[in-house]
């Protein structure tokens, strides 16, 4: 049965919303994770998580939606953590990080390999990172989102070379507004992207908030979605719904692995535009109620 990849961080979120304190799983990957599950795709999560309390409520939370741990998961010393603090539905981080996953197996009949945030930075774990993504461009589709963490990660310039090295592996980038501007040190989000694009990518995308978002394609097709209204309760895991969104789109538009390379960046207009807005509602979804909570299948009618 063919099945995705997904690779990077679990950790519990710490959230203090100026009324009290909660603790809830969270890290970018894994909502990538859970949100393809929910969309009725056979998922792999390759993380690092402790054996401790922490970690327990990962593998329970990521078991209700029948994602499957990869084996090499467990060996953390301790499960990281990030404190939320939230202002106004917006979201700042302080972590608490473990990243060394020793080893990546790519699994069999695996359609996507995703990767992004913090994976892609944090050391020894990131080189472990690399390397799974550079051995699975030889059977799969490569999706990256880097996610970045301002308040960890320092100097942008730097971070951005490193990032860089994924971006030339990924068939698909996608990345927010607020992302790119930070590692592009002011300059426009989209022309930080289609910079990006010449590296190699197929389908580059930036999501923009209320601005809508943006897709773009190695044969120069634009294509624009304006943002669906909605009120929103919070932005945490916005970014990470419409992750998942596209690679179950262009899952079923038939575009994804090693095969469909190609086809990737010759995407029809009408599709591309069909796989944006469905990704757009997703996240919409996600933002009117609280917490990385995307919806299931039966949820979008």
């Amino acid at each position: 049965m063919a099945k995705a990849l997904v690779i990077g961080e679990s950790l519990i979120d710490v959230v203090n919303d100026g009324s009290g304190v909660s603790e809830h799983p969270g890290g970018s990957p894994m909502n990538v994770a859970v949100g393809l599950a929910r969309l009725g795709r056979d998922v792999e999560l390759a993380t690092w998580i402790g054996d401790d309390t922490r970690g327990h409520t990962i593998t329970d939370y990521i078991g209700a939606d029948k994602v499957n741990l990869a084996p090499a998961s467990r060996g953390a010393s301790h499960t990281s953590t990030a404190t939320a603090t939230l202002a106004n539905g917006q979201a700042s981080y302080h972590f608490n990080l473990e990243w060394a996953l020793p080893a990546i197996q790519i699994p069999q009949h695996c359609l996507a390999v995703h990767t992004g945030s913090l994976a892609c930075v944090i050391d020894p774990g990131c080189r472990v990172v690399a390397q799974a993504m550079a051995t699975a461009r030889e059977t799969s589709t490569i999706t990256f989102d880097p996610n970045v963490r301002p308040s960890l990660l320092g100097d942008p310039r730097a971070v951005r070379e490193d990032l860089e090295h994924f971006v030339q592996l990924a068939d698909v980038v996608k990345a927010s507004d607020e992302d790119l501007t930070w590692l592009g040190q002011g300059a426009d989000p989209i022309e930080v992207l289609a910079g990006w694009m010449a590296m190699g990518p197929r389908l580059g995308i930036v999501t923009m908030g209320e601005r809508g978002v943006v897709a773009m394609t190695a044969h120069g097709l634009e294509v624009r979605v304006p943002a669906e209204q909605v009120n929103v309760v919070d932005t945490v895991g916005a970014g990470d719904s419409f992750m998942s969104a596209t690679i179950d789109g262009l899952w079923t538009a038939g575009l994804l692995g090693v095969d469909h390379r190609a086809d990737l960046g010759r995407i029809e207009p009408g599709v591309l535009r069909h796989i944006v807005q469905r990704a757009a509602h997703i996240a919409a979804i996600t933002v009117s109620r609280a917490g990385a909570n995307p919806p299931r299948t039966a949820e979008l009618g």
